[in-house]
């Protein structure tokens, strides 16, 4: 069955050290994640430092209203560069995500890249087509809004010419492997 991979960019005004503290912290998902989901982390997770080996633990519905539970163990940091986290119990039968930023002029850019491969075979393949790649371009959409709340909106510095550039965030979401 094939596996699928989205790829979402979003420039932040903030500097590394901000966006790293953020994103690397396991209890601001529940403020990026839409409501709808019903997105809760329900474990003891240590929140002062990430760290390779690190278990986090949810509860999400993305389907239906029904409670699944969801667990990722973080496999991969450098700190202030990225981090990995992988699916070790939840809905998808592979997920991989990793999480990047780096320094650009006025902020950072955060790029997302998602690996997974829906559960159910040939039905998970029809399920992504119809469904499963559009909830994940909604959440990515939803955390686009929410990360602009939190540090506002990326522009670059006043250039000479007197405007603003702006970036929009983009998403890809592909079929990586057939």
């Amino acid at each position: 069955m094939p596996f699928y991979q989205l790829k979402h960019t979003q420039k932040i005004p903030a500097s590394i050290v901000e966006a790293w503290k953020f994103i690397s912290s396991p209890i601001n998902l529940k403020e990026i994640t839409p409501g709808y989901l019903g997105f809760e982390v329900t474990g003891d997770t240590d929140i002062s430092k990430m760290y390779p080996g690190m278990i986090i633990t949810y509860k999400v519905s993305p389907l239906f209203g029904i409670k699944l539970n969801w667990m990722t163990e973080i496999t991969h940091v450098k700190y202030n560069e990225y981090f990995v986290d992988e699916q070790r119990i939840g809905p998808y039968k592979f997920w991989h995500h990793q999480h990047k930023i780096v320094a650009i002029e006025g902020g950072v850019l955060m790029t997302d890249i998602v690996t997974y491969q829906p559960p159910l075979g040939f039905l998970g393949a029809i399920a992504n087509a119809v469904m499963i790649k559009k909830q994940l371009k909604q959440i990515f959409d939803f955390r686009t809004v929410a990360i602009e709340k939190r540090f506002g909106q990326y522009s670059l510095p006043k250039q000479n010419e007197g405007f603003d550039k702006l970036t929009l965030p983009t998403i890809t979401v592909a079929n990586i492997l057939n």
